[in-house]
């Protein structure tokens, strides 16, 4: 057996094993990248090391630090509040209410576990008060976090684009980006209709000023424990805290922001600091690590005790398997296992038909294992297939690659949905799960096929 072959194996073995327990896929990868690398392809430690990728952990712990302190003095729960408030009423607005919030958090840095489990248990109380469908709830909720994945400050993008980038690969952060949210947005728009959302735009409540719309009290949900039956080994993300207001006197929680974080003036802040990291990335080109870390430190500087446990709430187990498959993918380039897979990828008989299949099994290990460590992974092994002259649009398969390893996250086997099926309420759990895992086996053989035909072959 040939030395590549052995370290495609090992991968495989990874995602085995980060499937069946709730095993940190970037320790696997660790050890992997240690004993492959050392044992298999003769290689110093000094050279592992060498393939850590300092710039990728110092932007994952800058945008969750950043996102911690967010969550921590309230303005998470303010733009909640503000968007549930601009319904008026309106029921079938309130599933795309929290399909943008949690778009709208993902797009700015927050990791996708995180920003549904702090949307879903909020929108699955709001289904259950207002006879809204649970499933298309949690679904646009899962839609919405994927939808804003790939903004090139989030982390899922930052993944993808430093990868394509160092390829050397034409690459287009936008066109990802806007690839990922229309596609769920698509999506979302097909489920609303489908799930009984005709009905509700007939439906109206009272949410005068007299009788504000009360935020749902919900529970904080936490990640599974025990041998991942619903997750995958991104289950332990740490979920943020959520703090909902009790008061009869005041359901939407108004006078809860002192409690829940900061004052009014703190929070408008952070909203400043937010516009500010996006301005100073996408219009001066400043690295994101360093510019959400010194805002960070800016906030934490204006109420230390308040923000002092935001470094314990940086998304470690993240960041740690998105560094540990990163180091392990460079072990296998320097033993030459990326040019091995990418040529034989382009020996097929077709390159459309090698790129539809890269495509599935993004899909495939993504429904089961962790999408960010897909995206680290199959994405340089798919960078020599790009670079052999095979005709097909790198940019565009980019594209179909980042949706199709993304939006399976629907799946019960991925966090995501695992958060959903938890959030669920006076449900019965056996046909919840069965409904969300039927939806996923569909969009696992469904996306890949459209967004390779939409962003490959026209």
């Amino acid at each position: 057996m040939t030395p590549q072959l052995i370290s495609i194996y090992a991968l495989c073995a990874m995602f085995v094993v980060a499937t069946i327990w709730p095993i940190n896929m970037g320790v696997l990868a660790f050890v992997g990248a240690f004993l492959v690398g050392t044992l298999v392809a003769g290689m110093q430690t000094k050279d592992i090391i060498a393939g850590f990728p300092g710039t990728l952990f110092l932007t994952l712990v800058g945008i969750t630090y950043l996102f911690a302190i967010a969550q921590n003095n309230g303005t998470i729960d303010l733009l909640v509040r503000v968007a549930v408030r601009a319904v008026r009423g309106r029921i079938a607005a309130i599933p795309w209410i929290m399909f943008g919030i949690t778009a709208a958090l993902t797009s700015v840095g927050a990791v996708s576990p995180a920003a549904v489990a702090i949307i879903a248990p909020i929108a699955m109380g709001f289904a259950v008060r207002y006879g809204i469908n649970q499933l298309l709830m949690g679904l646009l909720v899962i839609h919405g976090a994927q939808g804003g994945g790939f903004s090139p400050i989030s982390i899922y993008g930052g993944i993808t684009n430093t990868v394509v980038m160092k390829a050397g690969l034409p690459v287009s952060e936008l066109f990802t980006f806007f690839a990922s949210l229309g596609v769920n947005l698509t999506v979302s728009v097909i489920l609303f209709f489908a799930m009984g959302g005709r009905k509700l735009l007939s439906a109206r409540a009272d949410f005068s000023a007299a009788t504000p719309m009360p935020v749902p009290n919900t529970q904080v949900v936490t990640a599974q424990r025990g041998p991942q039956a619903y997750g995958d080994s991104e289950n332990e993300a740490r979920s943020e805290e959520r703090r909902i207001s009790n008061d009869p006197e005041d359901p939407l929680g108004e006078d809860a922001a002192q409690p829940t974080g900061g004052s009014r003036l703190y929070q408008i802040t952070t909203l400043v600091g937010l516009v500010t990291l996006a301005v100073l990335v996408l219009g001066f080109n400043q690295d994101i690590g360093f510019v959400s870390i010194t805002i960070g430190l800016v906030l934490s500087l204006m109420a230390p005790n308040l923000q002092k446990r935001a470094i314990g709430q940086v998304s470690w187990p993240e960041i740690m398997l998105i560094t540990g498959v990163s180091t392990y993918v460079v072990v296998l380039e320097k033993m030459g296992t990326i040019n091995f897979v990418g040529h034989s990828v382009a020996g097929l008989a077709s390159p459309m038909t090698a790129a539809l299949l890269l495509c599935f099994i993004g899909a495939v290990v993504s429904a089961f294992a962790s999408s960010t460590a897909v995206l680290g992974s199959l994405i340089p092994l798919a960078v020599p297939f790009l670079q052999s002259g095979t005709g097909v649009n790198p940019v565009g398969f980019i594209g179909a690659m980042a949706v199709s390893s993304t939006i399976v996250d629907v799946s019960p086997f991925s966090t995501n949905g695992a958060i959903v099926l938890a959030s669920a309420k006076n449900v019965d759990r056996d046909a919840f799960f069965r409904k969300l895992m039927g939806y996923g086996a569909l969009i696992t053989v469904v996306a890949p096929v459209v967004v390779w035909f939409l962003f490959v072959v026209l």
